[in-house]
């Protein structure tokens, strides 16, 4: 029969991952305490849970949690974990990040996202996506350039009233930054 400290042990980590968006997994063979201390603060600032468990225990915690995904040649030689609750991209930007100022170090293994295991390639692609906060900054810019573009033609009209001068006749074709340059040219 199992100590209850590692019953208790797996029971928490099967709760984690049932919650977690996304998990990565990493070889950390190599790191400094320094490293690993400057690591767990960016992970705490980014809301992931940056942990190390035992390999066989993270193994049962999986398999608890009804995750059918095959880890067993990621579970071996040292193993840790960057669980993201809030964020499913975040842990692969987290730890991709890390990997590359400590080259050689700190390896990705592999990862799980959405009900399913995902490789290195895809955990670096994960990574290299825009944040939440640029995707919502590059929607925004979008859908605020038609509008500035009025603006801007608006106030060349009026421009171009107040001093008397006939305004250009202007349209509007596939690429609307060249209409609104054309006009602000033609005063």
């Amino acid at each position: 029969m199992p100590a209850q400290s590692k019953v208790d042990k797996v029971s928490i980590l099967k709760d984690k991952i049932k919650e977690a968006k996304a998990v990565v997994f990493v070889d950390y063979k190599g790191i400094t305490v320094n490293e690993d201390t400057e690591l767990r603060r960016k992970a705490r600032e980014a809301g992931i849970e940056y942990l190390v468990a035992k390999n066989r225990l993270f193994k049962i915690a999986l398999k608890e949690a009804g995750i059918d995904a095959d880890f067993d040649d990621v579970l071996e030689g040292t193993t840790s974990f960057a669980l993201g609750f809030e964020d499913g991209v975040a842990p692969s930007k987290l730890i991709y990040d890390f990997s590359q100022t400590v080259k050689d170090k700190f390896l990705i293994k592999a990862g799980y996202v959405d009900g399913g295991r995902v490789e290195v390639a895809t955990i670096e692609a994960l990574a290299k996506l825009p944040s939440r906060e640029e995707l919502l900054g590059q929607i925004a810019y979008g859908l605020l350039s038609p509008v500035r573009m009025l603006a801007v033609a608006m106030t060349n009209v009026a421009e171009q009233k107040e001093s008397g001068a006939e305004a250009p006749v202007v349209t509007i074709d596939e690429n609307k930054e060249e209409a609104v340059a054309e006009a602000t040219e033609a005063n």
